[in-house]
């Protein structure tokens, strides 16, 4: 086994971990009388979702682009920071340095591939870094949440764009994109001092970002294909729509620190957007990081109907005020996330070894 391979597998299976621990964080903070393994699981729900999951999952995904050993540091930093999370301890400096290393290899990947795309995840990376920043100077989680939530936002988007490339868009298109990011940059920049106006001019931004993905992106037209093709395409379409939901209710509702507003929110984007991404973009990243093919079924359907049904549940009782509807469409939430990633494991373990031979296919 090669040393990167013996690298990316623990990484990965940390971030695994973290994604784990922060769902079950989730449902402590719902409410469910769960076992507390930590007194401080609970207000680790965001960061290990955001850092320990998603930041070392980006992390090995962007050191397999770059081909180098020394960016897994940056993995390996998020990945020790949500250990530190778990065991009781001081996170935030090594999260810092975690984002602080995807901006040197976004900066880097930039060099070798200047455009509008490796630009957009660049800045996604830099949010990243500044919502760490801010985190570790002790600002409150919900004034750091923002940023973090610009880094997801822009680093898929920026995905999305470079994947578009091949649909020959018009400079009309992508000045219309380039607009919509730098409403959303405007709103976190303008968050530091103008915290409500800062998050309604970021909801714009998503609003119009997922104008854009939806008017733009590929997946309008695979989406009449049929097999894997199909379905990668509806969880992208289905993400989008969440992503402008997300965005009306950050115009709405302004900058919250708390309560079902905050939680429709957030969840709107972090669950409804950046996880229907992730079952779409799961079936092809996860190969190349992984070394292993995971075989499509028309399976992998329950959990992302259950996924958007429980959020729907959760939305709709966060607005309605309906403490037992939140209560259950987060256990749903956490039940499509788990089923899902069963499902991959499953894929996994069908698939065996994706050899050189079988790549070049």
């Amino acid at each position: 086994m090669a040393l990167r391979e013996k690298v990316r597998l623990p990484l990965m299976a940390t971030a695994l971990l973290s994604l784990l621990a922060a769902l079950w964080a989730g449902l402590l903070r719902l409410g469910w009388p769960l076992p507390l393994a930590s007194t401080s699981l609970p207000a680790g729900h965001g960061p290990l979702l955001v850092g320990g999951f998603l930041g070392t999952l980006i992390g090995v995904e962007r050191a397999v682009a770059l081909g180098k050993a020394w960016a897994y540091g940056a993995a390996a930093c998020s990945a020790l920071g949500a250990l530190a999370l778990l065991v009781g301890l001081p996170a935030a400096p090594l999260l810092t340095l975690g984002s602080a290393g995807l901006v040197a290899e976004l900066v880097w990947l930039l060099r070798r591939q200047p455009g509008l795309a490796m630009a957009t995840m660049a800045l996604g990376a830099l949010a990243w870094l500044v919502g760490n920043a801010l985190w570790l100077w002790g600002w409150p989680l919900f004034r750091v949440v923002p940023w973090w939530l610009g880094f997801l936002v822009l680093t898929i988007a920026g995905e999305r764009l470079e994947l578009s490339r091949l649909l020959a868009l018009p400079g009309s298109a992508r000045l219309a994109f380039a607009a919509a990011v730098g409403l959303i940059l405007l709103g976190l920049l303008l968050s530091l001092g103008q915290a409500a106006a800062g998050v309604r001019l970021l909801g714009v931004g998503l609003l119009a970002l997922a104008v854009w993905l939806w008017r733009y992106d590929v997946a309008r037209r695979t989406v009449r294909q049929q097999g894997l093709t199909r379905y990668i395409a509806l969880c992208l379409l289905s993400g989008y729509a969440w992503l402008g939901l997300g965005g009306a209710l950050a115009l709405y509702a302004g900058a919250v620190a708390a309560g079902p507003r905050y939680d429709a929110v957030l969840h709107a984007v972090f669950v409804g957007f950046v996880f229907a991404m992730i079952f779409g973009h799961a079936l092809v990243i996860f190969p190349a990081v992984l070394g292993r093919p995971l075989p499509y079924g028309p399976h992998f359907f329950a959990p992302l109907v259950l996924l958007h049904a429980s959020l729907l549940l959760r939305l709709a009782s966060d607005l309605g005020g309906w403490g037992a509807g939140r209560q259950w469409g987060g256990l749903g939430n956490a039940l499509a996330i788990a089923g899902f990633l069963g499902l991959v494991g499953q894929a996994v373990r069908r698939g065996g070894r994706l050899t050189p031979a079988r790549l070049r296919r």
